[in-house]
């Protein structure tokens, strides 16, 4: 497996995969060997996404192949600031993805509350999803959303993702399913 992948730069981000070790250094409450193992600052990783952590960290045990598609820190340039993660929820093609956007591929991300507003996370997903289709041939992305976070909804009508279904999230509630081809 070749490593271009480890880190994928955008203008203002380094979006950096975690690797098994530094998820589970997080989900020990290990953030300076988390940081370590890394290769940038997770000081102020979030408790309530240690869950995503340990979750993400089960998927590798099952399947090492997930790692390039798995948590990453979005860290800003120069200095690795950690300013909130990223993820695609699976590899490309997943069997719920099927019948509404076949080949598909979920992306998720949080920022930090310090740096909302500011373009980062349409910027992590611009970049990851330039690299997906680039390096992977994948053409589409879908987003899940509450109709509640309006912060959220409005970054994905604004990045082209339109409304093809909605569903109810064991842990989110009712959510709307968004998707985009790449390039539109």
């Amino acid at each position: 497996m070749d490593s271009d992948w480890l880190s994928i730069e955008t203008r203002r981000l380094i979006l950096r995969t975690l690797p098994p070790a530094a998820l589970a250094a997080l989900v020990a409450h290990d953030r300076a060997e988390a940081s370590r193992l890394a290769g940038c600052r997770l000081d102020d990783f979030p408790d309530a996404a240690l869950p995503l952590a340990a979750m993400r960290l089960q998927d590798l045990v099952t399947d090492l192949t997930y790692l390039p598609w798995s948590l990453r820190a979005m860290a800003l340039k120069p200095d690795l600031t950690f300013v909130g993660y990223f993820n695609f929820h699976t590899k490309p093609g997943a069997d719920y993805l099927k019948e509404l956007a076949p080949g598909a591929v979920e992306l998720g991300y949080s920022v930090m509350p310090n740096f909302h507003r500011q373009g980062l996370a349409q910027e992590a997903a611009l970049g990851m999803m330039d690299w997906a289709n680039r390096v992977h041939g994948v053409s589409r992305f879908v987003v899940s959303i509450s109709p509640h976070n309006p912060a959220s909804v409005a970054m994905a009508r604004k990045l082209g993702f339109t409304q093809i279904g909605s569903h109810i999230d064991n842990e989110d509630g009712y959510e709307d399913i968004l998707a985009r081809s790449w390039p539109s």
